[in-house]
């Protein structure tokens, strides 16, 4: 897909405030800094559009960008960092429940993880929770460039076998520096379109 236009249109923290296009739309989902921002900049060529961050926990709202009139990219908050208060995680899983269960345009879940390391207790939690509601998940390995080439099929197969993934669900081995894997990711989504 060929992204002409790309626009931030609210960052939402209830339902109310969530656009009312029946525009599909696919949430990004995965612990804080791993990468979920960057992901939406290289998939729209764009540099800054979806805010990254050195400091984790950054995003605290459901961020909708309108992607060519045609779909929203939604940046949900990080989960597993620590910094946050226990009252502030408590509000982002209200946040992301009234979400994830609600929304009728939600196509499919990309849940972020990094390649380098097995899934962590969150991601495999978050895995279960999207399953459990029965939503199509695309796993989006990021980092993909930080690893030897000979070395990528195992990583990909521990992210596997770490989250027990469902067959039907595919792993997407991704580099935001690079761009490897942003061909195959528009046909993913594209799927669902």
């Amino acid at each position: 897909m060929k992204v002409t236009k790309a626009e931030i249109v609210i960052s939402a923290v209830s339902q109310k405030q969530y656009p009312q296009e029946p525009i599909p739309e696919f949430a990004l989902a995965g612990r804080s800094n791993v990468g979920k921002s960057s992901f939406i900049n290289k998939m729209i060529q764009r540099k800054n559009l979806a805010r990254t961050s050195s400091k984790p926990g950054k995003t605290q709202t459901l961020n909708f960008y309108k992607i060519n009139d045609v779909f929203h990219f939604v940046d949900v908050p990080g989960y597993g960092y620590a910094k946050v208060s226990k009252t502030e995680r408590e509000k982002w899983g209200h946040m992301l429940e009234e979400y994830f269960t609600n929304r009728k345009q939600l196509k499919a879940a990309l849940l972020v993880t990094d390649v380098r390391h097995a899934p962590t207790k969150d991601d495999c939690i978050m895995y279960d929770f999207l399953t459990h509601y029965e939503l199509p998940i695309i796993v989006v390995a990021t980092k993909l460039d930080k690893i030897p080439k000979g070395k990528r099929d195992t990583h990909l197969k521990r992210t596997r076998e770490t989250l027990g993934m469902r067959k039907e669900d595919p792993v997407l081995a991704f580099s935001s520096d690079t761009g490897e894997g942003k061909e195959e990711a528009w046909r993913l989504l594209e799927s669902y379109l």
